[in-house]
């Protein structure tokens, strides 16, 4: 299908096509990922939870977004390339931001990278999009700031939440940001937001109104059980039949009859 880049996004947002977009870490899901010709794939710093059963995103270094977005650009190298900046490798100052951004650009070869946050980070997405940094915002509910919200949650339901969610888009949008994340925001809502600017916006319990989805991997195959938000669609059971193979080849390996003598190497 050829490689996709930030242009035939763009493009399929005027012909009002949906975008496809999977959160991913490794190789062989990477891999699986073009084969079915999904868009785009997002090394999220949900890999702290996901990966390394950690309890938030928030002790997810650069080094580790790093090496996993390497494998992903592998198992995938025609697909849209976006990389989560972790807590803090863009918080302290303008310039730190912009030389770890353009780090992961450089070494994983990303094609985005994402940062979460509205007017706070404003200034720093102007500075990136003009040294040719693309940046993908988020908003909404941001695992980041998760000592701040107490738990996940939908942002956006009270008005006062829903003028700020606004002006934070806003100045993402003036700021130069290509595409926006939504997460956890009541679908009316998103959707005003999606109509009011060129800017594509992927939605993540956001509502069917945006202009693309994006799942995390291990949960739309059912492989992460640990926890199943509602916004969560499990296309199959992957623990389960995982789980049935381990035990029969446990089963199988006891009983002697694996390896048999076909799977075995002569004298």
């Amino acid at each position: 299908m050829g490689r996709v880049t930030l242009w035939s996004l763009r493009k399929k947002k005027w012909r009002g096509e949906k975008i496809t977009m999977i959160s991913t870490y490794d190789f062989l899901s990477a891999k699986l990922c073009q084969e079915a010709g999904i868009d785009s794939v997002l090394v999220g710093d949900s890999l702290g939870m996901v990966f390394q059963g950690l309890d938030s995103t928030l002790p997810v270094t650069l080094e580790e977004v790093i090496y996993h977005a390497r494998a992903v650009r592998r198992g995938a190298p025609e697909l849209f390339l976006v990389v989560d900046m972790p807590f803090m490798s863009y918080q302290v100052s303008i310039e730190e931001g912009i030389k770890n951004c353009g780090r992961v650009i450089k070494e994983t070869g990303a094609q985005a990278v994402k940062i979460e946050g509205g007017e706070s980070v404003a200034e720093l997405v102007y500075r990136l999009t003009g040294v040719g940094i693309p940046v993908v915002g988020h908003l909404g509910f941001t695992p980041q700031s998760i000592n701040l919200f107490g738990v996940p949650r939908v942002v956006g339901k009270e008005e006062k939440e829903a003028e700020r969610l606004r002006i934070d888009f806003k100045a993402l949008v003036e700021a130069g940001v290509d595409m926006i994340v939504l997460e956890s925001v009541p679908w009316r809502l998103a959707k005003e937001l999606t109509e009011s600017s060129e800017v594509i916006t992927i939605g993540i319990g956001a509502g069917k109104f945006c202009d693309g989805q994006v799942l995390v991997f291990h949960d739309l195959v059912g492989l992460y059980e640990e926890a199943k938000p509602k916004f969560v669609r499990r296309y199959a059971e992957g623990a389960k039949i995982f789980r049935e193979a381990l035990t029969k080849f446990k089963i199988e390996v006891e009983k002697g009859e694996f390896p048999s003598e076909e799977e075995s190497y002569g004298t």
